[in-house]
């Protein structure tokens, strides 16, 4: 009877040291095997960073995904943007490669054209595209070229025939207007007087209405797709001269392309392949990325909540609304195609180097 006793208070003393251990183990909390559970995103919040001004289509993806990536992604969190224009995207790319924490809880949205600034290996590039978290875009888009209706030029043969060049505004130095204004030069010797400095795109829309510029690049679903340009083409207020595509776009079937002009002008061979892999950064689109050092599982969420927004009938409902064009790339295309536009052969980067500096 006594040895009962005994063993029953044993029992009952190592019940009450489990449950000691128990609480001080957090057992009253929430147990390992609970908080495993719990998705990371849960209650967080993720912030785009956009480089560019509010307002423009990079604006507008950046805005449209943050209302339906949360929808893809375990724990449902809250999607920000953040506006950080400067140098045509330099300062948002630095700033999410150098400074943005790796957490899965920083994306950054900036122009295609970064490939080029780090391909020519300006100073101001404090990034790697190789190193980036690739997560997708939303399109496929080439540029195109247009001045004011009031202004002399009727095609891209009076620019030629000009002796004063038309005067054309951009952001910076990875801006289209920038580019297209040197692969011009390049490739059939048209001069382009390119303004450089406005924050953003709808800078330079306010400065040809004020007559500051009279002429701009843009991409083409940018152009269709949100005012002033809608009204401006309506009224007649601009003339389109070019576009950078292989094939003309639908919306611009009377405007010759890059490659018509190259072959009437017989452009030399080497001016012609450093105009193809200037323009192959069209493939790029409107990129969204992660920092460099975000963990893979993270970066896995991130791209299949891309994709799954981007078939989101709601979400291309919007977008047909807005008149926005949809031709998607993965993050892994995107990775594979940053490995295909840097790795040109030396004599075309030369050639770059010298016409973009």
């Amino acid at each position: 009877m006594k040895q009962f006793i005994r063993c029953a208070s044993g029992i009952k003393m190592m019940a009450g040291i489990s449950v000691l251990l128990l609480f001080l183990n957090g057992g009253f909390g929430i147990s390992p095997d609970l908080e495993a559970q719990t998705p990371f995103y849960q209650g967080k919040t993720v912030r785009i960073v956009v480089g560019s001004a509010p307002g423009g289509l990079y604006d507008r993806w950046a805005r449209l995904l943050a209302r339906y990536m949360p929808k893809y992604i375990p724990g449902n969190p809250e999607f920000i943007t953040q506006n950080m224009p400067g140098a045509g995207s330099l300062v948002a790319t630095n700033y999410v490669y150098g400074v943005a924490k790796p957490d899965g809880l920083t994306l950054g949205m900036f122009q295609y054209h970064m490939y080029m600034e780090q391909l020519i290996g300006r100073k101001e590039v404090q990034f790697d595209l190789y190193k980036f978290n690739w997560i997708g875009s939303q399109e496929k888009s080439q540029m195109m070229f247009y001045v004011r209706a009031d202004s002399p030029y009727k095609s891209m043969g009076d620019i030629l025939k000009a002796k004063e060049p038309p005067k054309c505004g951009g952001s910076g130095t990875a801006d289209n207007t920038f580019m297209l204004a040197k692969i011009l030069d390049e490739t059939i010797g048209a001069k382009i007087n390119t303004v450089l400095g406005y924050k953003g795109g709808s800078e330079v829309d306010l400065a040809m209405e004020r007559g500051e510029v009279i002429c701009r690049a843009t991409r083409i679903p940018v152009h269709f797709s949100r005012e002033p340009f809608i009204t401006w083409d309506r009224k007649g207020f601009d003339r389109h001269l070019l576009q950078t595509g292989r094939r003309r776009d639908e919306k611009l079937l009377e405007v010759p392309t890059i490659y018509e002009l190259m072959n009437e002008h017989k452009t030399p061979d080497v001016s012609r392949r450093v105009a193809q892999a200037i323009l192959a950064g069209d493939e790029f689109g409107r990129p969204m990325v992660a920092p460099p050092g975000t963990l893979p599982e993270r970066v896995k969420i991130l791209r299949e909540a891309y994709v799954r927004a981007m078939k989101d009938p709601e979400l291309l409902a919007e977008v047909k609304k807005g008149n926005m064009d949809v031709d998607p790339s993965t993050g892994e295309e995107l990775q594979a195609l940053v490995k295909e536009v840097m790795d040109q052969p030396s004599e075309v980067v030369e050639r770059i180097k010298i016409l973009l500096r």
